[in-house]
Order: structure tokens, then sequence, then C-alpha cells
């Protein structure tokens, strides 16, 4: 599977990888504490902040969690070379405060891909490892090939950010 990319950012490298027909992996360690981390995934004021990459143009026009096990999400974008709004949303299959979130990726025809993301906390540090279990080979060629997977990079460098401004006021 050579469907692999990494790139620098400090010392921190954000990885994607093809580890299966079905799987993307993506990982990076973020200078922060998994309960900071863990609560940028959650909490909507904080996801809003990050999540849609500036470079797209899209703009968040409603951000709905209820993020615990078996809450759901609505995730509302615009853009302005469209009329209609794009609409994400799903179910929390599991939420492990600060450790784990797990949740559906339902919008579109038939079954969509697991995404699980785990928080593991080190001297201070937290390494991000977020897997897409897609329900096929052909639904994951298509993510790669539709350029959703290359957004990724950008979001976490937005995290990043997030999380470079919400420990500095608390030092």
């Amino acid at each position: 599977m050579d469907a692999s990319k990494q790139n620098d950012r400090g010392n921190h490298r954000v990885e994607v990888k093809r580890v299966s027909d079905r799987e993307l992996v993506v990982t990076r360690r973020f200078n922060a504490p998994a309960r900071l981390v863990f609560e940028a995934w959650t909490k909507p004021e904080l996801f809003r902040q990050w999540w849609a990459p500036a470079s797209v143009g899209m703009t968040f026009l409603a951000c709905d969690m209820d993020a615990r096990t078996g809450g759901t999400y609505r995730l509302e974008f615009g853009h302005p070379c469209s009329d209609q709004p794009a609409v994400f949303h799903g179910r929390y299959l599991e939420v492990t405060p600060p450790s784990k979130v797990v949740w559906t990726n339902e919008e579109g025809d038939g079954e969509g891909a697991i995404t699980t993301v785990t928080f593991e906390e080190s001297n201070g540090q937290t390494l991000v490892v977020m897997r897409d279990l897609h329900p096929s080979k052909e639904a994951l060629d298509e993510a790669i090939a539709s350029g959703s997977t290359n957004c990724t990079e950008e979001q976490f460098t937005q995290l990043n950010d997030l999380l470079d401004a919400s420990t500095a006021d608390t030092r």
C-alpha cells in the first residue's frame, strides 16, 4: 500500500498511511495534554475552530455535537461555489474521555466509514491516531481519489494552532 504521506511541522510529523484495502490511518503528536486535545474533538465551540480546512473556503453553518456514547453529530458547511450546504452526520459509537472517540459517517448512499480517534499522552504530549475504516476497498479508493483525505494535514495544523493558543493561555 503506497498511499503514504509524511510532512514535518517542527518535530511533529503528520503521517497518512493506507494500512489495508479498507483502512487509512493518520497520526500526529501534539504539544498538549490529552484532555485538551480530546476536548478539541468533542466540544463544538472548539471543533468548529479547526475542522474545516481554511484553504478549501468552507465555513461552518452548524456544528451540533452530542459527544457521548449513543449521541449524534451534524456538521453543515457552506462554500462560495455552491448554493447547497454540505452536510455530514453520524452517531458516536464510543466516547471515552480523554482517550477515545468512535463515530459513524452516515452521509451519502449506503454504509459509510467508521472513524476511531485515540489520544495517548506521554510527557505532556499527545499522540493522536485517527483510523478511517471504510466499508469496502472501492469506498476508500473513492475517498482518496476525491482528495478528501488530503485535507487532514491542514486540519491537524489548524488543531495544533488552536492547542498552542490554549496551552499559552494556561501558562
